[in-house]
């Protein structure tokens, strides 16, 4: 079949060894003193490793591979003494570390829950509210220990620097990811969200979108990935103007 895959520039890759462990599936390993990809049906196609690259050696292409199998990774994983992400220790999570090793951009953190807005002191700086990293939706992995039992945001890039009052009024308490369905392949988000939703007990699904029409593919994705989970999970749409203003 022909799918997206991951794909590595042998010239490029200095054999660092980061996008090994930022691989959920195990499907790169070093051979040589350079990353090779283990099997095609271990790559589900998302690129989780591509931002732990700092040769740009990795890429996803189209070409014609074995269909990606969770069955086979779950096996591969067992064989190589591989924990899946959401099997990861919890001194791997706390403030300050992050899962796996490697470098911090795509690595699975989870913070320490931060004071409520309220108890901050007056004149105080504010606190982020974030709880979470990384939050672009192509990096977060799929099983993350933080969307376990969560109230999920799903977020427009745009909708944070627009609405002023974002992390006190909608963030906190929540798991987050953020897109943006212009730029980005829809299709790849259908994807992960899906696996997102069959594989995490998500509570509820808000989802932020600009005003503008073509932000409305971000809501789509979302729709159609619960609805392809089989899950019933409570879910809301809000709309936010390009002036910050919440329209509905």
């Amino acid at each position: 079949m022909i799918r997206k895959i991951v794909s590595i520039d042998e010239e490029k890759c200095n054999g660092c060894g980061l996008c090994v462990p930022a691989c959920a599936e195990g499907a790169i390993k070093i051979v040589n003193g350079k990353a090779v990809l283990s099997a095609d049906n271990l790559c589900d196609g998302l690129g989780a490793c591509l931002g732990d690259c700092p040769q740009d050696a990795i890429k996803i292409i189209e070409r014609e591979a074995d269909e990606f199998d969770e069955a086979a990774v779950e096996v591969h994983l067992k064989d190589t003494g591989r924990k899946p992400a959401h099997h990861e220790p919890p001194a791997t999570r706390h403030h300050g570390h992050h899962a796996g090793g490697g470098c911090p951009g795509s690595r699975a953190m989870t913070f320490e829950k931060p004071e409520p807005a309220d108890e901050q002191p007056a004149g105080g700086k504010i606190a982020s509210r974030l709880r979470q990293w990384p939050v672009q939706l192509h990096l977060v992995p799929t099983t993350a220990p933080y969307f376990q039992d969560a109230d999920l945001l799903i977020a427009a890039d745009c909708v944070a620097f627009a609405h002023g009052d974002f992390h006190r009024e909608f963030l906190e308490g929540k798991a987050l990811v953020i897109g943006c369905p212009k730029l980005d392949d829809n299709n790849a988000y259908l994807h992960k969200l899906t696996e997102i939703f069959r594989s995490s007990s998500i509570k509820s699904i808000t989802v932020l979108r600009m005003e503008v029409p073509c932000c409305g593919g971000i809501v789509m994705a979302a729709r159609q990935a619960l609805a392809a989970s089989g899950k019933e999970i409570p879910f809301r749409e809000v709309v936010i103007g390009i002036q910050g203003e919440i329209k509905g």
